[in-house]
């Protein structure tokens, strides 16, 4: 099972996107896959159609001790999601802080997690708790990267924090994917941004680039995957071939 952070300190680079429907790329690969909303947004969670703001059961009560992963789970277009809360935000938040070993909350509360081929958070655009409780329960991170300037800051961030997490909290940690979003082949700006990330990263940017597709930004509104809402458009060939990508290169890795 390969447990893998979905993460980038900037907002708007395509992480929820990646998420979901990367989460339903596998999962039409036949992989069984469970997704995990730690946005306090709940952008994830509300890109299934799911209205987080009314929902008994979410991530939350999960952190909090007071029910078990599979009490929280959700069933949706052949995924399993473990649904946002916006009361992960305000006084909720201050109550997670104020427990013990609030950084492996997460972490124990999945320990007998089974039956997956692929576990994904969604992880907030922000190094705080929520993040901090991905990465010291993951060993692999995947960075959306939208290809241009502020992007390739914002991730410079990111980098300088899982250092930290590597020293301080989970020592196995590592960056096994960079996936190119919203790419233009016949921007230059775009290319020039991959080659520097390729030159830094090498192997770990993958080879498929998520296009720049209108239908992307679409498909949530309707409460869909990619693959639902258009499945033959740029951003569902994408999604589909970075999923065999990243089973391939983890069943490289494996062996």
């Amino acid at each position: 099972m390969r447990m893998i952070a979905v993460s980038n300190h900037k907002g708007g680079v395509g992480k929820t996107t990646t998420t979901i429907n990367l989460g339903a790329g596998l999962a039409r690969l036949d992989k069984k896959v469970l997704l995990v909303d730690l946005d306090p947004q709940a952008h994830l969670t509300y890109s299934f159609g799911i209205q987080a703001h009314d929902l008994e059961k979410t991530v939350f009560d999960l952190l909090m001790g007071k029910l078990d992963y599979n009490d929280v789970i959700i069933k949706k277009d052949g995924l399993s999601i473990i649904p946002s809360s916006l009361d992960l935000s305000g006084d909720y938040k201050k109550k997670l802080m104020s427990m013990d070993r609030r950084e492996y909350l997460l972490k124990e509360r999945l320990n007998s997690i089974n039956g997956y081929d692929f576990v994904l958070f969604d992880c907030p655009p922000a190094l705080g708790i929520f993040t901090l409780n991905a990465l010291t329960t993951v060993k692999e991170i995947f960075i959306p990267l939208q290809t241009e300037f502020l992007a390739l800051q914002g991730m410079s961030k990111l980098l300088k924090w899982v250092n930290i997490v590597q020293k301080k909290y989970n020592k196995d940690l590592q960056i096994t994917g960079i996936i190119a979003t919203r790419y233009n082949h016949r921007k230059r700006l775009n290319k020039e941004i991959l080659e520097k990330v390729e030159k830094y990263f090498q192997d770990k940017l993958f080879h498929i680039r998520i296009r720049e597709n209108i239908a992307i930004a679409e498909a949530p509104s309707f409460g869909q995957t990619i693959f639902e809402y258009s499945p033959h458009c740029n951003g569902a060939v994408d999604y589909l071939n970075l999923s065999k990508e990243v089973i391939e290169k983890g069943d490289k890795n494996v062996a």
